[in-house]
Order: structure tokens, then sequence, then C-alpha cells
């Protein structure tokens, strides 16, 4: 069994992948939080939770794969996946691979996440892609038809934006992230909810619209991310929408990584 991890900002999410066809099958996904200051124990603790309660068994894991964007969080991380896997894990990074060429002005500082996520999907969709993920931050990465990763454009992520919001605003309320009947609200909480949900809607089909001007109009448009859904089905600017592409693209590296 492969256990992938992709450590973002706000959320780590762990895949089990179980040995069919090249890359295997993802057999289980977890999300918890991600907290710079977890120790190996704690990972090791949690790590057996959530085995325990998918009814896997921590000793089939043989190797773990890692996309990380908080190094505070990468030596804790290795230690546990020794101490309670018994295998060294194989961070991803722009540096490590050799699936996809980088031809940004400096290639090895590109987000591990975003380049494990265009990795699957140039594999599920081929190119030229734009590769969108709704995460801490909202990222745009484009796939040239010549398959290389060529930029990308970074905004704020829609929880960000709306907690700095309610934050810099005493009278506003937090609100469900949904989008109400219309673009025009009826009072606080639709206006917010048309704000925030159409509003990135349209940054969406804006750089979409853009990017497909750059890198081909026939570029396919793939999200992911765990606010993708609530973009996705309000416009047609968006293809498909795949929830688990960067723990793929870590399965599919190192399947390649292996052989």
């Amino acid at each position: 069994m492969l256990l992938a991890i992709d450590v973002g900002n706000s959320d780590t999410k762990l895949g089990a992948f179980v040995p069919e066809g090249t890359a295997g099958r993802l057999a289980h996904t977890w999300r918890i939080e991600t907290a710079r200051r977890r120790t190996a124990d704690e990972f090791g603790v949690l790590f057996g939770t959530l085995f325990r309660f998918a009814k896997l068994d921590p000793a089939d894991v043989r190797a773990v794969a890692i996309s990380s964007v908080v190094p505070q969080s990468d030596r804790a991380l290795s230690e546990a996946c020794e101490r309670y896997f018994g295998c060294e894990p194989s961070f991803f990074s722009a540096a490590s691979q050799t699936m996809i060429e980088v031809t940004t002005e400096r290639p090895k500082e590109l987000g591990a996440d975003l380049l494990a996520a265009a990795i699957a999907a140039r594999a599920a969709y081929g190119v030229p892609l734009i590769v969108i993920g709704f995460g801490t931050a909202t990222t745009f990465g484009a796939v040239s038809r010549e398959g290389e990763y060529v930029g990308a454009a970074l905004a704020p992520g829609i929880r960000i934006s709306i907690d700095a919001l309610v934050e810099r605003t005493a009278k506003l309320p937090q609100v469900a992230l949904e989008a109400p009947n219309g673009p025009i609200g009826r009072d606080t909480v639709s206006a917010l909810q048309a704000g925030i949900v159409f509003g990135f809607v349209g940054q969406t089909e804006a750089l979409v619209a853009r990017m497909r001007y750059a890198i081909g109009e026939d570029a396919r448009v793939v999200a992911t991310g765990g606010l993708a859904d609530v973009i996705a089905k309000h416009t047609d600017a968006i293809d498909a929408v795949e929830p688990h592409l960067v723990l793929q693209g870590l399965a599919l590296w190192h399947a390649a990584h292996a052989s």
C-alpha cells in the first residue's frame, strides 16, 4: 500500500492507494487540520486512529509519498512515517521530479501541490490544460500544448477572503458558502453569498479566458480542492472536478520513481 500525503497550509490530505494498475487505486482518503507544531508521536497516534477506523493495517504501508508546502512539519512527519510505518518517506518537489518540464523563471520554487496536481490532470485530460486549485489560495496553473508547466496565477482563497471581510467589518456575519437564488442579495446573508460565490465565479471565468487565449482555446479546465464544487456548479468554464488530484499526482510520481 502507498500512503500519499498532501500537506497544505490549512488542511492535510491523506490517501491510501492499494495495488491496481500503474499507480494504484485510491481506496481511502482523510482530511485533517495542518498543525505546524504536531510532533512525530502525535502524527503516529493520528495515523493509528485513522487506519483503525478505516479497518486498514498500518503494516500494509510499503511506501509514503509526501507533497508539502509547510516545511515546519516535514521533520516530524518524516520521523512518524519511519517510526510507525517502518519506511522512509519520499518528498515530492519540483527539484525531485522529471515527469513534467517546468519552464517558469525559477522552476525549483514552484509549489509541490501545484505540480503534483498538474501531473495527474495531464495524465487524465491531456494538453493544453488549466488546473485550478481552490484551497487556502486559489491557484490557476497552465500546461502548454507541448506538455510544459509554463506558469500560474495566484489569488487569495475563498475562505481567506471571507475571513478577511468578516474580520474587518464588525456587523457582517459568517455565512454558509452557498449561492443564493440570484446575484442580487435581498438581505445581508444573501448579499454576502452572492458577492463571494459569483465573485469567484467571475474571477474563474476571466482568468480561464485569458489563459486559454495564451495557451490554446481548446485547453481543458480541471478544478480540485475542497471548494471546487461550490464554484464549478455555477460556471461552464470548468470542465471537470477532481477532488484528489494532488494525491493522484503523488501516486503517479511514486510509480515512476519506483520503477
